[in-house]
């Protein structure tokens, strides 16, 4: 199982002025930009983090799925939410050719945590053996950063602070942070999304 995110987030996008208030950054400066591709990075890894823990996409982009067995014959469930949309779903065969399957077959389950495709019959297409399914989907709060909850949006700063203040603690989650984020995470039972 793989999880592709297609569309990155644009460094646009990327909350860098609120990231410099929360740090306290010195502004009215000639050079108040040089510390940008720093504060870029310590971002996309902090929203990384978060997006992992919570299984949520904070910014609304493209990602796909790719499935060589399903786990569950009847649905499948996404990695990411909310779920904006599913784009396609298709079944590749050995060779590479991709079977599109017809949105007739399937309906989408929006679940907040744990959003799904579901057979309309009793099974899911049968994925053949050394190929794979393929979908593609939209996830995300919103196009935004101002769309993304407040408590997301605080813990994606903290953690980037964490990492500009002492570069030596990777990895560590703060006991303010596991808070603020543990009524988006959900239990993981038997290695499953």
């Amino acid at each position: 199982m793989f999880l592709t995110e297609q569309t990155p987030i644009a460094s646009e996008d990327l909350p860098i002025q609120a990231f410099k208030a929360h740090l306290r950054l010195g502004t009215g400066f000639s050079d108040d930009d040089v510390q940008d591709a720093l504060l870029d990075r310590l971002l996309r890894g902090a929203i990384g983090q978060v997006e992992n823990l919570c299984a949520k996409a904070l910014l609304m982009r493209g990602f796909t799925l790719t499935v060589h067995a399903w786990r569950d014959l009847g649905r499948q469930i996404l990695p990411r939410a909310p779920l904006a949309t599913v784009t396609q779903f298709a079944i590749i065969d050995l060779g590479g050719t991709p079977k599109v399957i017809a949105p007739e077959r399937f309906h989408v389950e929006r679940d907040a945590q744990r959003p799904s495709i579901v057979a309309r019959g009793f099974t899911l297409p049968q994925i053949p053996v050394g190929g794979h399914a393929e979908i593609a989907f939209t996830a995300g709060y919103g196009a935004s950063w101002d769309d993304v909850p407040a408590d997301l949006a605080n813990s994606v700063l903290a953690l980037a602070a964490l990492q500009y203040e002492d570069r030596t603690e990777l990895g560590t989650i703060p006991p303010n942070v596991q808070t603020m984020l543990a009524r988006y995470r959900q239990p993981r039972l038997l290695g499953g999304f």
